[in-house]
């Protein structure tokens, strides 16, 4: 016997040598399509994904229709995971939860009973403890499954079929919308209401050719099943439909409820589409804790069946809407739902669509199921008159074919041959049963004949005309209208269309409730606030460390900004809220601001108008004219604004009357001179322009005035009086000028007080 002496094949062999860039992007090719077109964009003929198409054919199977039981969750998962979609058993119940959950759809296709989660974020019980059924809306979505709507294909096995989508007489891609990431792409549809749907799809079946403005008559935009108010004007729902790309702006729904003794809180009944309630709450109140938002006191979580989120206004004179308005820009009371209409159309290809788009491959998915179902049934009439015809052969010849039956030993052939029957004719009267005899009259079978013949007639006449078409699928989504109309409970629109502004940008003042407070800094840079106006004449109410003394005091409000100025030209800004109270000798400055070394405090004011002015100079004589806005800053460090000489520093800041036009200026060598404010540069930083010119000494004070009133300044003494020289004439120079001496009772310090 011969023996086989070859050697088997190499397995390495079989490797194919390919290079390592193509053949990964053509795996991951493969990988990618599979994710876009069986996974995570949604089919716009019937708005779902196969996971979900998956579910509500096993729960069909399952006969778990409204009128009948529910059944384990677990049974469901396990016929969806074992036949048609092998995958992880969680990620297929989080599907089925989600179509379960009132809050997340606004047309559930689960009727679950247990716990499918809430608006907190809680998550649902285990699939062996809930159970569920199938809604209306998923009957109507799978209605003509048994009718050859759609076609089937095999399970991922070979052992079972499948839909390939189902017949969707329900709008279910944009009144349930959708969400999803493949590779490389992604879909975001928000859910509308059903009914306006519906008129838009019947102005559509009317005229094919309707534009973006004759749909949006209809669909006026989003209905979230949590409602909320849509706040975006038309013009930008229109564009964002026209393109299918955008966005929709949408804030909770709130009331006042007013309280005895004039109190008041605002109360959220409504919160926007896909916002978790708890962690809602969580984040408001960490604004409370953290001092974010000081007009908002308090946080209550007052919701049963219906939400209920109580707000505790700071105090009675805070303005709601103020209070609203931060909260729609510091919290998810505002969210910005965004719009992808990103789906695979009849050829299974991703594109975007806009929503009339979208609605008409909807439409026109309807025509082809109208007439797949249309020619189903004429085939089962067809197939039934067949066997009528037979069996009214089989009436009037009843004796004879009873003779056959008897005496031949296969009398199917003899029928076929002696009636002129068909096969199926033949098989059908052989297998009738003696009991069914009797059911065999004439008129009966004549009648169903022609019942079946104007039935036939009617759908051969649909199926040739376009136009009963028309009538008829107007006709048939006007019933599913009827069941998701405005006046029903379920098709009641709940998402309001209201047109409004961004939320406003919060001023400081309007954060803080505004009371008056006395600023008291000392000469060791010791700063509090005390409330009220003080009497600033007496030092009374004012105490100071041993050694210590008052060097600025002034009036001001909690809703302040307060100025501070270091010799360095460094500015500061201070709160004048976050000050320390009046108790006590208050805080060290150094504390709140990081101030220069050990350089002396030259300025403290209170913060005024923005346009407000300012002018600064330096010892060296050189100054300009700023304004308020250029001296905020927003940090600890401060603002360089004066930059002096070497060896100078800034010597004064003097707030300007929008009545003063002349700048007095006194050196330390006692020379004034007088020039109109026009000569003085304007700057946001830096040196500026010479004041005065010195031959020794440098700037000692500097201030501005009205010159056809005169120049004043304080007398020393007790008294404190102030004297006036009206005519200042003899010092009026150009700026830069050296000055002559001041008039006589010019205080000898060289200041004007």
């Amino acid at each position: 016997m011969a023996t086989d002496l070859t050697d088997p094949p190499d397995p390495f062999d079989l490797i194919v040598d390919a290079p390592f860039d193509s053949a990964l992007s053509e795996r991951y090719l493969v990988y990618a399509m599979s994710t876009i077109t069986a996974r995570s964009l949604p089919d716009v003929r019937d708005g779902l994904k196969p996971v979900h198409r998956r579910l509500l054919w096993a729960m069909r199977l399952l006969k778990l229709d409204p009128a009948s039981g529910y059944k384990k969750c677990a049974r469901v998962v396990g016929d969806v995971i074992g036949k048609y979609h092998p995958h992880g058993d969680q990620s297929v119940y989080d599907a089925m939860v989600r179509l379960a959950q009132t809050f997340a759809l606004r047309y559930p296709l689960v009727d679950g009973q247990g716990n499918f989660g809430n608006i907190d974020g809680d998550n649902a019980a285990a699939y062996r403890y809930t159970e569920a059924r199938l809604t209306q809306v998923a009957i109507d979505l799978m209605a003509g499954l048994d009718e050859d709507a759609v076609d089937y294909r095999p399970t991922y096995n070979g052992e079972d079929h499948e839909p390939e989508l189902f017949p969707g007489a329900f709008p279910n891609l944009l009144a349930n919308g959708a969400a999803g990431i493949a590779v490389g792409m992604a879909t975001s549809i928000p859910p509308h209401n059903a009914a306006e749907l519906l008129d838009a799809a019947i102005l559509l079946i009317d005229q094919p050719h309707a534009d973006d403005a004759a749909i949006l008559a209809h669909v006026t935009g989003p209905d979230f099943p949590t409602g909320g108010i849509v706040v975006d004007s038309p013009a930008s729902i229109a564009e964002s439909y026209a393109t299918g790309r955008g966005g929709f702006r949408v804030r909770a729904k709130w009331q006042i409820e007013r309280e005895k003794g004039g109190g008041w809180t605002a109360v959220v009944h409504e919160i926007p589409y896909g916002v978790q309630k708890g962690k809602l709450i969580e984040a408001i109140a960490a604004l409370i804790n953290d001092r974010k938002f000081p007009i908002l006191a308090d946080i209550r979580d007052e919701s049963d069946a219906e939400i209920r989120i109580v707000l505790e206004p700071r105090s009675r004179t805070v303005d709601a809407q103020t209070l609203m308005d931060g909260l729609f820009r510091l919290s998810d009371l505002e969210v910005r739902v965004p719009l992808n209409l990103n789906v695979l159309d009849k050829d299974r290809t991703p594109r975007v669509m806009s929503l009339r788009e979208a609605l008409a491959a909807w439409v026109e998915h309807q025509f082809v199921v109208l007439q797949r179902r249309s020619q189903h049934r004429l085939d089962k009439i067809a197939d039934r008159i067949e066997l009528l015809d037979g069996y009214i052969i089989a009436y009037l010849n009843l004796d004879r074919v009873i003779a056959i039956i008897r005496a031949e030993d296969e009398p199917k052939p003899v029928l076929i041959a002696e009636f002129a029957l068909t096969d199926r004719q033949a098989e059908a009267i052989l297998n009738m049963r003696l009991r069914s005899l009797r059911k065999l009259e004439e008129m009966e079978l004549r009648r169903e004949r022609d019942k079946l013949d104007k039935e036939k007639a009617e759908l051969e006449a649909l199926l040739a005309s376009p136009g009963k078409q028309r009538t008829r699928l107007k006709r048939d989504l006007g019933k599913v209208r009827e069941r998701y109309g405005p006046e029903t409970l379920l098709g009641k629109r709940r998402t309001l269309i209201e047109e409004a502004g961004p939320a406003r940008e919060i001023p400081l003042e309007a954060m803080i409730e505004r009371e008056p407070i006395t600023v008291i800094l000392s000469q060791r840079g010791w700063i509090r606030a005390m409330k009220g106006h003080a009497d600033l004449a007496s030092t009374e109410p004012m105490k100071f460390r041993e050694g210590d003394g008052p060097r600025f005091a002034f009036h001001a409000q909690t809703t302040d900004k307060l100025v501070l100025a270091s010799e360095s030209g460094r500015f500061y800004t201070l709160g004048a809220d976050k000050l320390p109270g009046g108790r006590g000798f208050g805080e060290p400055v150094r504390a709140m601001v990081d101030l220069d070394g050990d350089g002396d405090i030259v300025a403290f004011v209170r913060a005024g108008a923005a346009d407000m002015r300012l002018l600064v100079a330096a010892t060296d004589g050189r100054g300009f004219v700023v304004r308020m806005a250029d001296l905020i800053a927003e940090t600890r460090k401060g603002k360089q604004v004066v930059t002096p000489r070497a060896g100078g520093k800034l010597k004064l800041v003097r707030v300007i009357d929008p009545a003063d036009d002349y700048v007095a200026a006194i050196g330390d060598n006692r020379k004034l001179v007088v020039f109109p404010l026009t000569e003085m540069a304007e700057l946001s930083r830096g040196q500026g322009v010479q004041l005065q010119r010195y031959r020794d000494g440098g700037l000692s004070d500097a201030r501005t005035f009205r010159f056809a009133e005169g120049l004043s300044w304080t007398m020393g003494g007790e008294s404190a009086r102030t004297r006036t020289e009206a005519d200042m004439s003899a010092w009026r120079a150009a700026r830069g000028a050296a000055g002559r001496m001041p008039p006589n009772g010019f205080p000898r310090d060289n200041r004007f007080g």
